[in-house]
């Protein structure tokens, strides 16, 4: 099948008080380790890039694998970008095959924000294509932009509320303590505000940072309304680890279709995982 707009299955998410789980790929492996993941375990997924990326690897590549990809399995896939602040990105993707874009003006003043995220709704619903904004700021560095922990603004649920009037958004991401990266500790998040937001806000809720959080607070999220949960850090981590081994075992390794082929193997396990903790695989049943 070809890819997929995630509404549908994220509203969906939404009822059932489940969700989709999304991962950051960066290169034929790790997509590979994503869509093979999901459709040993019968799932949808969300495969996401964020500009970084599209900038190492290419638009016209990238979306060239998803949709062979989409079309080889048949399970649902979504090519989503990730973290993008720049219109004319958001727009090259639309129209390279995307089926969900992020842009993300959270670090703009709030009237800028939804200036900015309101254009690129008007452009991708005139193509069929859902549009994610964020709110509040997310701890952590992602494409070496670095938002302090302690500047990190939480999402305030009477704005949020404005914001998707406002805007138009189809999914809304929202800061409650995560962060992108490894965490020095447990991290807390605020569920109190989660659950205001959501009572609020009748769209989808997407966790960003969810790479180390406990198994017991993703299921607590997804009970008070997240319906993606992102994950990249953690393939990162045994996708690099498993390359280290192979040249630990064999520093002669010269063949990368052997040290990749083992972090594909890696990333896909916890895949896996994830997908079983979000519940995605129930979205695919009657």
């Amino acid at each position: 099948m070809p890819l997929v707009n995630p509404l549908p299955i994220l509203k969906k998410a939404r009822q059932q008080k489940l969700a989709i789980a999304a991962f950051n790929i960066h290169n034929l492996e790790t997509m590979q380790a994503v869509v093979e993941g999901a459709v040993e375990e019968m799932a949808p997924v969300i495969i996401q890039t964020t500009p970084g990326t599209l900038e190492h690897a290419g638009i016209p590549f990238i979306s060239a694998m998803a949709k062979a990809a989409a079309e080889e399995y048949r399970i649902p896939i979504i090519l989503h970008l990730d973290h993008c602040s720049s219109f004319a990105i958001a727009v090259k993707c639309i129209r390279y095959g995307y089926t969900s874009v992020m842009i993300d003006g959270s670090a703009l003043p709030y009237q800028d924000n939804i200036k900015l995220v309101a254009e690129v709704v008007k452009v991708a619903q005139a193509a069929g294509i859902a549009v994610e904004g964020e709110l509040g700021r997310i701890g952590g560095t992602e494409d070496d932009i670095t938002v302090d922990e302690r500047e990190a603004a939480m999402t305030v649920p009477g704005e949020a509320l404005d914001f998707v009037q406002r805007t138009g958004i189809d999914t809304l991401a929202v800061a409650i303590g995560t962060a992108h990266g490894l965490y020095k500790g447990e991290p807390l998040l605020d569920f109190d505000r989660l659950a205001q937001i959501k009572e609020l806000v009748d769209i989808p809720l997407v966790l960003h940072g969810a790479s180390g959080v406990p198994d017991d607070s993703i299921i607590r999220s997804i009970n008070r309304g997240i319906c993606k949960v992102n994950i990249a850090t953690e393939l990162k981590i045994p996708l690099a680890e498993a390359i280290k081994n192979s040249f630990k075992v064999n520093p002669a390794e010269d063949d990368p279709r052997n040290y990749l082929g083992a972090g594909r193997e890696e990333v896909k396990k916890v895949v896996k995982r994830k997908i079983r903790l979000t519940g995605a695989s129930k979205l695919l049943k009657r």
